[in-house]
């Protein structure tokens, strides 16, 4: 019989070389799956980002909303990922958003509510106002708002528009003139 001592008290290093092969496993096993990345390739052709119809959502949001609902054609490259309906201000808005082809998410907002409501829902109470900016042939007004969200709000009277992304001000850019080169959509939109 050994009479020398358990093997788990005889080093450290070997608990160490254990976890390392275990972690190299992991890693190995998560690589392989595909669910696994660092973020350098998630744009909107990543498979993982949801497909979402903006076109739908928009048309639905027309038929329900009171007030008028334009409907942007999708930006070259660019993925509509999402969309949703919240109060902002006790008025409801009307939100979808898109994966641009740098893996930025942009959201178009478009409600009734006033300004400094929708300012306060897309950039927290503590955005600031950054100018002004042309774009579609109407004035936006620029705010920075909380976490390095950029934002622009035009007033058209009867619906405020808000662009937010933490991307390029190309990308806001680009829809704001994308959602102001169109008409707002019929009630009766199927």
């Amino acid at each position: 019989m050994a009479t020398g001592k358990p093997r788990i008290l005889q080093d450290g290093r070997d608990m160490i070389w254990t976890v390392l092969a275990l972690l190299a496993l992991c890693v190995f096993v998560l690589f392989a799956s595909g669910n696994w990345t660092f973020g350098f390739k998630a744009g909107s052709g990543d498979d993982k980002v949801p497909a979402f119809d903006v076109s739908a959502a928009l048309a639905a949001d027309a038929r329900s909303m009171p007030f008028p609902i334009r409907r942007p054609a999708t930006p070259d490259g660019w993925k509509p990922n999402s969309g949703s309906t919240q109060t902002v201000g006790g008025q409801v808005s009307s939100n979808v958003g898109w994966v641009t082809k740098k893996g930025s998410y942009v959201q178009l907002t478009q409600t009734d509510a006033p300004e400094e409501e929708l300012v306060a829902t897309l950039g927290g109470y503590d955005a600031m106002g950054a100018g002004k900016r042309e774009a579609g042939g109407h004035s936006w007004v620029v705010y920075d708002g909380e976490n390095k969200n950029r934002f622009w709000i035009a007033d058209l009277g009867d619906v405020r528009i808000g662009v937010r992304s933490k991307g390029s001000e190309a990308d806001i850019e680009q829809i704001a003139k994308a959602v102001m080169a169109q008409d707002p959509l019929p009630k009766s939109v199927a």
